[in-house]
């Protein structure tokens, strides 16, 4: 009864408040980003939500837009800088998903929305993570966040479709809480998280 009446309420209500009382935060976080990396200030990526129905992900931009000689991006470990490893560490890069939340393309609670390119390889199973709205954090995040590993996060990710209840969305976010105050398990992408889902089941294959 929660998850198909009440969870959506939930999620409206709370990020509107949200984005409310943190709107200074918003502007300032805005007009650094502005000064420490130029514009864009928010960039979007493109992500699956419920149904694998593809949705535009906004975030604070944390990385700079260097090319090497033939105009191709610099890998991500080249173009994140200490502001933008700042802005991860303390999840701050993830307030404009408020709105996506509002919009309805998210939740605040549920399985993180990853890459488009990992769709063709995920099993039946690790596809039920898609029969609900992606969320800003969810229970794979509060236990082990980037680092854990692909088989953990699915797993976790899993259990929380199948067991939707207003307890776990609770207990979810207060860990959150913990977890960005204390900035633990945080991977950087091609440094100390797994490697990319895609690369990774090609290796199992």
């Amino acid at each position: 009864m929660y998850s198909k009446y009440f969870k959506r309420f939930f999620d409206i209500i709370l990020s509107f408040f949200s984005m409310l009382v943190l709107s200074p935060v918003l502007l300032i976080v805005a007009i650094l980003v502005r000064i420490n990396l130029g514009k864009p200030i928010i960039f979007y990526q493109e992500r699956p939500g419920k149904n694998e129905k593809i949705f535009k992900l906004y975030k604070f931009r944390t990385m700079t837009s260097e090319v090497n000689k033939d105009g191709d991006l610099l890998p991500d470990k080249d173009r994140l800088t200490k502001f933008g490893r700042l802005l991860r560490k303390t999840s701050l890069d993830e307030l404009p998903s408020l709105l996506n939340i509002l919009k309805g393309d998210m939740s605040i609670i549920g399985p993180r929305p990853l890459a488009v390119q990992y769709l063709p390889y995920y099993n039946s199973n690790e596809k039920k993570r898609h029969s609900v709205r992606p969320g800003l954090s969810g229970l794979a995040q509060v236990n082990g966040r980037n680092t854990a590993s692909w088989e953990d996060r699915f797993e976790y990710d899993i259990f929380y479709v199948d067991n939707i209840t207003l307890k776990t969305d609770v207990y979810i976010v207060l860990k959150t809480l913990v977890k960005v105050f204390k900035q633990s398990d945080i991977g950087e992408r091609g440094k100390d998280a797994p490697m990319d889902f895609d690369a990774y089941r090609k290796l199992g294959d």
